[in-house]
């Protein structure tokens, strides 16, 4: 189905890899048109309660195909707009887990989708670099919103202007990353962890995600009242029902996502 990723199931996390390894998974319009149909297709199917993203080969993904003829045009709004904003988009508001598995470099908007992600786990060995003003351009794919929240605002700038490439330890130590695992271990040690959150109450993971990522940049006033709206719909919740129930009976939980 897919030319330029592969996507496959293992039990209930889809595996999603960047699969283009001859340019280091390089994103062209071909792989920005099948990444965005592979998260729809999370979100449509519902059979995936977890999704892990990495890359063939050697790197995870190097960023923007230069060798494209729009990756060098005067207008790159439009470009922007059509790849990167309704990809990223579509992966921020996912109602389920996505980690990445970072199993080498990752450049520019290429560093954009593993910030993208909900959790980042690095290979040893894997590199990050915002990469965009080695070429003389801004930051974009979301670099930009996502960094300076976890890293903040002076050292984002300082990444973002120098293109300093970073290692996975350095990532590590400014939070960047949550894990750093030998090359060898990334993707089981990745997978595992997935597999984890998919047997868990994702019902609950989503309205966590919801609200995390809303009341980061709010007032503590509408942080305190979306907790309320939003524990109240996780109370209605099969899962919560299940929680309390296994609980009560000393056995451990079966959860549907509901």
């Amino acid at each position: 189905m897919y030319e330029t990723i592969q996507y496959e199931m293992a039990g209930s996390v889809a595996k999603i890899t960047l699969n283009r390894p001859q340019v280091a998974n390089a994103i062209n319009a071909q792989m920005g048109n099948e990444l965005y149909d592979a998260m729809k297709r999370v979100e449509a199917e519902r059979k995936a309660r977890a999704v892990v993203l990495t890359g063939a080969g050697k790197a995870f993904c190097a960023g923007q195909d230069l060798g494209e003829q729009d990756a060098i045009s005067e207008n790159l709004a439009n470009a922007v707009r059509e790849r990167y904003n309704v990809l990223i988009s579509k992966m921020r508001s996912l109602q389920v887990p996505i980690l990445a598995a970072v199993n080498g470099a990752a450049a520019g908007a290429g560093f954009g989708l593993a910030l993208a992600c909900d959790l980042r786990f690095a290979s040893s060995t894997a590199k990050f670099t915002m990469a965009f003003s080695k070429i003389g351009l801004a930051p974009d794919s979301g670099t930009s919103y996502f960094l300076p929240r976890l890293v903040g605002v002076g050292k984002a700038l300082e990444w973002a202007w120098t293109g300093e490439i970073l290692s996975a330890e350095t990532a590590l130590a400014h939070g960047v990353v949550n894990r750093v695992y030998d090359a060898d271990a990334l993707l089981s040690e990745t997978m595992s962890f997935a597999d984890q959150l998919a047997a868990g109450p994702t019902k609950s993971y989503a309205l966590t995600k919801e609200a995390i990522y809303n009341n980061v940049a709010d007032s503590l006033p509408n942080a305190l009242e979306r907790e309320a709206v939003l524990q109240d719909l996780a109370g209605r919740s099969h899962d919560f029902r299940e929680g309390v129930q296994a609980f009560m009976e000393k056995r451990p939980p079966v959860y549907r996502g509901e």
